[in-house]
This record gives C-alpha cells, sequence and structure tokens, in this order.
C-alpha cells in the first residue's frame, strides 16, 4: 500500500510468521499458494526510500518467503503488479507448525518470524552488524535477492527466458554457522534522517500523474549527498524536481566499524498532486514502498549503477578511490558552502578555502592575486590548482611562474574544492609549495537553468546552463557572459566562459569527458603613489592621465579539454587515466614605474613611459595515471594498499617582453624574445597501511624530472654603443630531477576524534629562462610539517586545529621595473590554522577559518651594483604576506510552510566576510589591513528566484594590492629613488540584482 509522508506505521513481526506459516504449511496447496504470491506482490510506482528499520524489514519478508520456498520445493515468482485493495487487517491466527527446516549457512530467524530483538535499539544494533569485504556479496544481498524489479522493470517467471535463477534463502532455526575467519570491522548502510517532499511540477498539473524517480545517490563520509543521477525516469519534469528535492534529505552515513565511509543509495522521490495535504509530515518521516500487509522496505547501499534490482544487491562502498587524510589540513568544501555567500564571479568560490585570500589587481583579463598559508602566491606560483582534473597552472610564464587563470570557472558549475595545504600527498606535483585546490564540477539541480543579472557601474551577467535531467550530475553545458563599465576610470571589461562535461558509467568504468574555454579583454587603471592620492592630485578610484597610463590594458584567452577513465575493480581496486589537451593565449600592457627605464636598443631614448609590453602563448599536453591494489589483509584488522601513478607534460612556450611608447604605438626597447620547449615526467608511489581501525600510516615518495630548451633570442644583448663581432641570443638545455619524501599518520582514539601528523618534501620548477647551459635545474626545495586534531560530530560540526612549518630553499618577491618575480633567498614560516564547518539546522549552513603565521627571511640577496642597498634584510617578515587572514561564509535557506498556489515560498540569505591584517613591505613599509563584508538576500517560487547581492556593503577604500618601489609619474621632473607606496584600488560597494528561471 502507498502511504503518503507522516502515514508510516510500525513493523508487525506477527503478521510476518503468518505468512511464512502459510507458505510453509501450503506448498502443495494451489489456493495457499496463491494467497502467499499475493503477499509477495508489489505495487507498480512503490517507493523504494529508505526508512529507519526498513533493512531490517526487509530481511524479514526474505526470510519468511524463503520458508515457503524451501517447504515447497519450488521458487515462488515475483510479479510487478497494481497493490491489492486497502481493507482492515483481519486477526492474526495461531502459526501453524512449520517441517523441521534444512540446514542453510546463513542468519537464524526464530519460528515466530521475528528478528529475536525485542526493542528498536536492538534491532538497529543488528543491523549495523558484520558486513562484507570489498567486492564480496553480503549477506543482506542474498536475504533480499527475492525483492522485485523496479517499476518499468521486465520480470518473468521461472523457467522463462532471462528470469533470474532462484536464490535460496536462510530457513527459520539454520543450523549453526560455521565457524569464519576473523574480517575487518563491520558495516552499517546509511540511513535517512529527514526526506522532505519534492515540488510537484506545475507543468504536469494538467495530466494528473503521480509517479516515482528512482535516483542513484552517492554520499560522502560525512553523510552528505555528492552525486545524484536518474535510473528510472518519470519525465524531465519530475526528474529535475526528484533531483532538487534529495539534495535536501538528510542521511547518516555509513561506516566500517565506527568510522564513516563513502556509499551509494537507490531511493525513489514519489510525487502526489498539490490537492494531497501533505503538511502535516514530519522531519525525518519517509515515504514507504510497502506490501499489503503494511510492511516497509528501504533500498540497500550498492556499488553498481547498472544493477536492475533497486535494493536487491546491497554493498557499503568501504573506500574511496583515493586515500584521504593526508594531515590535519586537508579539507573538503561542499556545494552548501560553497552556496552560502555571494559570489560576484566564478573564482570566489576558493575565498572559502581556509586562510586563502583572492584579490583582483590587475582587472579581469588578468590572474587573481592568491595569498594561502603564509605565501604570497601571486598569480599561482605556490599554489598548484586544477578543474575538473585539468591542470591549470602554466610553467615559465612571463607574467609569473605557474601562472594560474581561474576566470574561466563558473560558480554554477562548481560542486566542491579538494583543498589540500602542505606538500604531504605523493600525487602533488609543480607549484604544490603552499598546497593544492582540486575544483570539482558537477551540477545538481537539472534542467535547463538560464540567469541575468544587472548592477552598479553598468555590470551586467547572462548565464545559460543545461543539465540534462536523465544523465549524470557530472553531465552538463554551461556558458557565462560578463561585462562591465568598471568602477572609476580604464576599468572597463569583457569576459566569456564555457564548460562542458559528458559523464557516462560503463560497467567498471566512469568516462568523462571536459572542455573549458575562456576569453576576456579589460583595461586597468594599474597603480597610484599613496602621496599623489593624499595630496589631491588623483582620485582614488582614478588613473593617472598620461598615454602610457591609460594604454594599460589586458587579453587573455584560453582552452583546455581533456578525457578521464576511472575503474573500480570488484575487489576494491581502482586506478584512473586522463589525457589533456590547453592553448593560451596572453597580453599585457601594464605600467609600474611611471618614466624612468632607458632603452638599450636605442641610442640616448628616455623617459617615453615604463609601458611594459608582455606576451605568452602556451600550447600543452600531459596525461594522468594512476593505480591502487586492492587491500591486502596480513592480519586480522590490518590492511594495506599500494598506488603507483605518473604525470608528464610537455609545454611549447613563445614569450615576449618589450617597452612600448604609447603616444606613437612604438615598440622603443626590447627586454625579451623567446621559445621555450618544457617537458615534466613524474613518478610517485604510496602506501597506506591501517593498523586497526584506530591507526592508518601513508608513506610514499614522488620523483619528477624536468627538462628544458631555451632558445633566448635577445641574450647577451650588444649595446648600442658597441659594435661586437657576434650575434645576440643564447640556445641552451638544462635539466633537473625534484625527489622528495611524503609521510602523514591518523590516530583516531575516539570515533570523533582524530589526531594527525605529516611530513613532505616538494618543489616549485624555475624560470626557464634564468637557466645556463647544462645547469642542473636550480628547483626551490620545500620541506613541509603539519601537527593537529580534526573533530567531526557527525553533521553539526567539523573542527580542525593545525600547526606548520614550512621551509623554502629561496623564495621571490615582486619586482616593479620588470613587472616580474625575482629571487631573495632562503625563508621561513611558522603558523597556526582554525577551520570550522557547522549545519547545526537543515537550513543553516557555515564555515570560518583563521591562519595565523610568522613569516621570516633568512637569507637576503647580497648588494650590487644595480641594487646598492638591497629592499631586504635578514630576519625581517617576508613582504606582502599577512600575517592573519581570516574568512566566515554563512547560509540561510529554507521553504515557507504555507503554499502560495502551487508552490511554496523559498527565501535564502548569506553573507561572507574576509579579512586581511596589515602585512610588510619592502623598505620596512607596511600595507593597510583590508575587511570586506558582502551580503545577499533572495526569494523564488516555484522556478523563478530574485535575488540581491551587496558587495563590500561597508563601502571600504582598500587596496586590492599594495607595493613600495622608486617611481616617477611627471615625465619632465627627475624621479626620485625613494621608495614609495603603490596601490591598486579594490572595488567600492557595488550592487547586483539577478533574476533566474529553472526549466
Amino acid at each position: 500500500m502507498l502511504r503518503g509522508h507522516g502515514e508510516s506505521r510500525r513493523h508487525r513481526p506477527g503478521a510476518l510468521a503468518r505468512i511464512a506459516s502459510q507458505l510453509a504449511s501450503g506448498s502443495h496447496g494451489g489456493s495457499d499458494r496463491s494467497e502467499a504470491k499475493d503477499h509477495a506482490r508489489w505495487g507498480e510506482g512503490s517507493a523504494l526510500a529508505t526508512a529507519r528499520g526498513g533493512r531490517r524489514a526487509a530481511v524479514l519478508l526474505a526470510a519468511g518467503l524463503a520458508a515457503g520456498l524451501v517447504a515447497s520445493g519450488q521458487p515462488a515468482p515475483v510479479r510487478a503488479q497494481a497493490p491489492p485493495p486497502v481493507h482492515e487487517p483481519e486477526p492474526e491466527p495461531e502459526p501453524e507448525p512449520e517441517p523441521e527446516p534444512e540446514p542453510v549457512d546463513g542468519p537464524k530467524t526464530p519460528p515466530d518470524g521475528t528478528t529475536g530483538h525485542d526493542t528498536d535499539a536492538e534491532a538497529e544494533a543488528a543491523d549495523n552488524g558484520p558486513g562484507p569485504e570489498e567486492g564480496a556479496d553480503t549477506e543482506a544481498a542474498r536475504d533480499l535477492s527475492a525483492m522485485p524489479d523496479p517499476p518499468g522493470a521486465q520480470s518473468a517467471s521461472p523457467g522463462e527466458p532471462g528470469a533470474p535463477a532462484p536464490t535460496a534463502a536462510p530457513a527459520p532455526q539454520a543450523a549453526p554457522r560455521k565457524p569464519e575467519p576473523a574480517r575487518a570491522p563491520s558495516l552499517s548502510p546509511p540511513r535517512i534522517l529527514s526526506s522532505p517532499p519534492p515540488r510537484y511540477p506545475s507543468s504536469e498539473l494538467a495530466k494528473g500523474e503521480q509517479p516515482s524517480v528512482i535516483l542513484h545517490v552517492v554520499l560522502d563520509e560525512r553523510g552528505l549527498v555528492q552525486a545524484a543521477h536518474v535510473d528510472h525516469s518519470a519525465g524531465d519534469a519530475f526528474d529535475s524536481e526528484a533531483l532538487s528535492a534529495v539534495q535536501r534529505w538528510q542521511f547518516v552515513p555509513a561506516k566500517r566499524g565506527d568510522r564513516p565511509v563513502p556509499a551509494s543509495v537507490h531511493v525513489a522521490v514519489h510525487f502526489r498532486l498539490p490537492q494531497f495535504d501533505l503538511s502535516h509530515a514530519g522531519e525525518g518521516e519517509v515515504l514507504q514502498q510497502t506490501t499489503s500487509e503494511g510492511r516497509t522496505f528501504g533500498p540497500e547501499p550498492f556499488t553498481d549503477p547498472g544493477d536492475a534490482g533497486y535494493g536487491a544487491s546491497a554493498q557499503v562502498e568501504l573506500k574511496a578511490m583515493r586515500s584521504e587524510g593526508r594531515g590535519a589540513s586537508q579539507v573538503r568544501v561542499g556545494r552548501d558552502v560553497l552556496e552560502a555567500a555571494p559570489r560576484l564571479e566564478g573564482a570566489e568560490v576558493l575565498r572559502t578555502a581556509p586562510g586563502l585570500y583572492l584579490g583582483r589587481a590587475e582587472g579581469d583579463a588578468v590572474a587573481h592575486r592568491l595569498m594561502l598559508r603564509g605565501f604570497d602566491a601571486d598569480h599561482g606560483q605556490d599554489l598548484s590548482i586544477s578543474v575538473g582534473g585539468l591542470p591549470i597552472n602554466l610553467p615559465s610564464h612571463i607574467h609569473g611562474q605557474g601562472y594560474a587563470d581561474l576566470g574561466l570557472l563558473i560558480a554554477e558549475s562548481v560542486h566542491g574544492l579538494q583543498v589540500t595545504e602542505g606538500v604531504y600527498d605523493p600525487a602533488q606535483g609543480d607549484f604544490s609549495v603552499a598546497g593544492s585546490i582540486d575544483v570539482d564540477l558537477a551540477v545538481e539541480a537539472r534542467g535547463v537553468r538560464l540567469k541575468g543579472g544587472y548592477g552598479s557601474f553598468g555590470t551586467m551577467r547572462a548565464l545559460a546552463l543545461w543539465a540534462p535531467p536523465s544523465e549524470a550530475k557530472g553531465t552538463f553545458v554551461a556558458a557565462s557572459l560578463r561585462g562591465s563599465d568598471g568602477f572609476g576610470h580604464n576599468r572597463m571589461s569583457r569576459a566569456g566562459s564555457a564548460v562542458a562535461q559528458l559523464d557516462k558509467r560503463v560497467g567498471a568504468f566512469r568516462l568523462r569527458t571536459l572542455a573549458l574555454f575562456h576569453g576576456a579583454r579589460a583595461d586597468t587603471a594599474g597603480v597610484l603613489r599613496r602621496d599623489d592620492i593624499d595630496a589631491g592630485r588623483v582620485d582614488f578610484y582614478d588613473v593617472y592621465p598620461l598615454a602610457s597610463a591609460r594604454a594599460q590594458n589586458a587579453l587573455t584567452a584560453r582552452a583546455i579539454a581533456g578525457f578521464f577513465a576511472e575503474y573500480r575493480g570488484e575487489q576494491g581496486d581502482n586506478g584512473a587515466l586522463g589525457l589533456w589537451l590547453g592553448y593560451d593565449d596572453f597580453r599585457l600592457q601594464e605600467n609600474f614605474t611611471g618614466f624612468t627605464q632607458r632603452s638599450g636598443r636605442l641610442l640616448g631614448v628616455v623617459g617615453r613611459g615604463d609601458l611594459i609590453e608582455q606576451a605568452n602563448r602556451t600550447a600543452s599536453i600531459g596525461l594522468r595515471a594512476r593505480y591502487r591494489t586492492a587491500p591486502y589483509e596480513p592480519f586480522t584488522a590490518w590492511s594495506g594498499r599500494i598506488e603507483l601513478g605518473v604525470d608528464g607534460r610537455l609545454d611549447s612556450i613563445g614569450q615576449v617582453q618589450n617597452l612600448v611608447d604609447a603616444t606613437r604605438n612604438q615598440t622603443w626597447d626590447q627586454r625579451v624574445d623567446a621559445d621555450v620547449r618544457a617537458t615534466d615526467i613524474g613518478l610517485w608511489g604510496d602506501a597506506e597501511l591501517e593498523l586497526t581501525r584506530h591507526v592508518t600510516l601513508r608513506a610514499g615518495a614522488r620523483a619528477d624530472m624536468l627538462f628544458y630548451d631555451v632558445d633566448d633570442r635577445l641574450q647577451n644583448l650588444i649595446p648600442i654603443t658597441r659594435r661586437d663581432s657576434f650575434i645576440e641570443g643564447y640556445r641552451r638545455t638544462a635539466a633537473g630531477l625534484a625527489l622528495g619524501p611524503r609521510t602523514s599518520a591518523e590516530i583516531k582514539p575516539l570515533p570523533w576524534l582524530s589526531l594527525l601528523a605529516a611530513y613532505g618534501e616538494g618543489y616549485r620548477s624555475p624560470q626557464a629562462r634564468t637557466l645556463e647551459d647544462g645547469e642542473r635545474a636550480p628547483f626551490t626545495k620545500v620541506r613541509s610539517a603539519d601537527v593537529g586534531a580534526r573533530i567531526a560530530l557527525e553533521q553539526v560540526l567539523e573542527l580542525r586545529l593545525v600547526g606548520y612549518w614550512t621551509h623554502l630553499s629561496d623564495d621571490v618577491a615582486f619586482e616593479a621595473r620588470e613587472g616580474r618575480l625575482e629571487r631573495i633567498g632562503a625563508s621561513r614560516r611558522l603558523g597556526a590554522a582554525l577551520y570550522a564547518e557547522s549545519r547545526p539546522w537543515r537550513w543553516l549552513v557555515g564555515s570560518a577559518s583563521m591562519t595565523y603565521v610568522d613569516a621570516e627571511l633568512l637569507e637576503p640577496p647580497p648588494p650590487s651594483a644595480a641594487e646598492p642597498q638591497p629592499a631586504f634584510e635578514e630576519g625581517q617578515n617576508l613582504p606582502f604576506v599577512p600575517p592573519i587572514v581570516a574568512r566566515l561564509d554563512l547560509g540561510a535557506h529554507g521553504d515557507l510552510s504555507r503554499r502560495w498556489g502551487a508552490y511554496p515560498p523559498r527565501l535564502r540569505a548569506g553573507t561572507g566576510l574576509s579579512f586581511l591584517s596589515a602585512r610588510p613591505l619592502p623598505y620596512g613599509a607596511f600595507a593597510d589591513p583590508v575587511g570586506l563584508w558582502d551580503v545577499s538576500l533572495g526569494a523564488g517560487w516555484g522556478p523563478w528566484s530574485l535575488s540581491l547581492e551587496v558587495y563590500n556593503l561597508l563601502d571600504s577604500r582598500y587596496a586590492a594590492i599594495e607595493y613600495n618601489f622608486a617611481s616617477a609619474w611627471q615625465p619632465e621632473e627627475t624621479g626620485s629613488r625613494l621608495p614609495a607606496r603603490h596601490i591598486a584600488a579594490g572595488a567600492p560597494r557595488s550592487v547586483m540584482v539577478t533574476l533566474e528561471v529553472q526549466l
């Protein structure tokens, strides 16, 4: 019988005993057998959503059916048909004597049909009993093998073609089990805490249907929904609403022993016409699938998405594809946290990463400025970033080593972030100095999504997204266009991004194809001297009224695509292979110092403006592959695995740097004209050993060999005053090896407490043009160590506290005259970080982080003829590194209980706070602290949503970046060599109104 929310009834074990008795006593009577068959029938479209105790009831019914099968010697066919009429149950007769069952190896069931537990607590404890090893059939799978196919699936009677073979189920009072060898910690499946009903699609009201949509739902170790796709469709409109509804469901995670593990379940989402009053449904109640006797059954976790049994096979997914817990600083940020605070552009989802500050200092066509864990990572030199498995950092880029432009991100397609601070995972390669961030792409709400927004300074944004309801949430296409007249002068921008991903499962393989496209052009105001602002010569949001300043602009275009295949074996082994291609085109004109430069190519030419032109084109090809073995268990409760991997990439780079006379559109000096071919081959291995459920050890190593072929056509420049007998240029090759261990340990004394420690050695590759012929490439050596604790109180609170130490063999700092980074010597960082994530109620989510660091320069550069008074001295705090970085994200959302028409109104509110403390600058100066507050309010009804977002609510005047160097902005005067503070202004308060429709 199909029941709505709030109408579930308690299980009645006595009725199950009657079914078993009738099946046993009437094994040779046609009428009794027919009655037994009626008890086994299922109604079409009945629910499969898991209810509390559903798994236990499923086992009980299977045991009763099995008793009849054993007694009769014939399997009873199971057919999907309409449920019998509703009637009041008759008094239960006394069970008749049952024949002595044959011994069957399986769970014991007392003759009365109950589980032998007097209380629900005892029954629940039984449900959490010994579970399967990975890749093995479970007892629950055998118990439930007689369950029917889902609605719409074809069923057959025994003996017909395609009919499943009868499966012997355990009989009551089975013989004692044979002793079994000791197993790993027991498994318990996930359970539903609450399942709010879906919205009924208004477009389907006229049809009067009440269908069910069956979904495959993937849960992480916290019980949060990570993926959901349709396995049995009821049409696009119903599928889309079902996928949206299941994202609001709450689950108790699956566990192996006391340790939460990821899992997969089949659930069914039921639709009722709006005239049915479901407002009385209590939190935690679920739609149930019942037999005519009123017994509930829920689906079990499974791993095979192609299984048509929908609950007939049960297996908890014991391991993630790759081991986690690489230190207390490894954090997974979910979609709900990313959506909590407003985001002006896609890249701003990274602001939720603990200790990360992200700012726009050079316009919308130049990569963001990144700061993490006490590192001024500039445009990505110290932070490795990948999007959907595609590497974003570009080696030996003209504007900065490891250049990573995140303008290609579309916020609506970002599903989560995997943040690994430090270098403790052997899979982390180049640029993982402060850590790495892996951006996961997926779309939960299926269907067509259209958004249009307009706001301050002529800012507009349009989004079109299509996520086919019948496909996995990893399959979608999205495009975003954005434009703005810009705050202040010379800040107009245009940008566009597109992303397409196809995600398919074929047997044991998951196949994924991904393509990203991005283009942008923007004018930029560059930097202003603080003393000019204070004197009123220029406004805070102005640009110098000079051709060399007004000509500042940037253009970028990038395309990157890849194919990925993931394999999961039946024994728990898994692997992955990825191939990718990329192309990047970048051009920038920027003036930092005004009029200080002198030409090296034209005799006596000076003072035409320090407008630096940089151009970089990179074509790349690469691969990633790894294989992780099945678990090896030499002793009871001991488990070990080994993983091997390989990375490879080839980059062909062309780069140019000139000085441009903006008044004449002429090049008046050349600084760089080079071609670089760089090859990086990395090998790594990792071993994991679980010593009981309380201790996990991981140890591995990584080796990278890098090769460089450089054609530097302007090297060994011949001064204009000399006539030498050689031609400019210097061609050379170089190679280097980087090798380092990676290790971590996790001790779990309590189910909610983990103590972690980690140590690793990594590297940062050199800028290719700085290498000499035959040189062993001087990698920056990185040594890092963490120690900390993680507290996880189910879904209510997750807390991480960590202390860390990092040493670099040589560091870098910004050099304004050439607009690039230069080496400054060895450095050390000592710090602590706190991260908290909480979901106290289903309508509220929040995260907060704070990082403190003491960053010290150990070996400053010595004085030279060009720099007799270096900007850096031993023991000083590293420039541009803020000692404190803090971030708060808080979001609330929910539906009102009263309906307006066919839908209840939806409300949403969010806020984001960022704080950056005063940070040291070269020559003893300090930058001002930065504090930003963003808020958003939104309302929705049916497919429509309207939101208001306010950025920099308090209208703070702040510097997106601040420098200290000498400059001269008056071309007719001789510039001072004394350093001065320079700022690139951040955006003032801005408002954005967005209208969205979900079809």
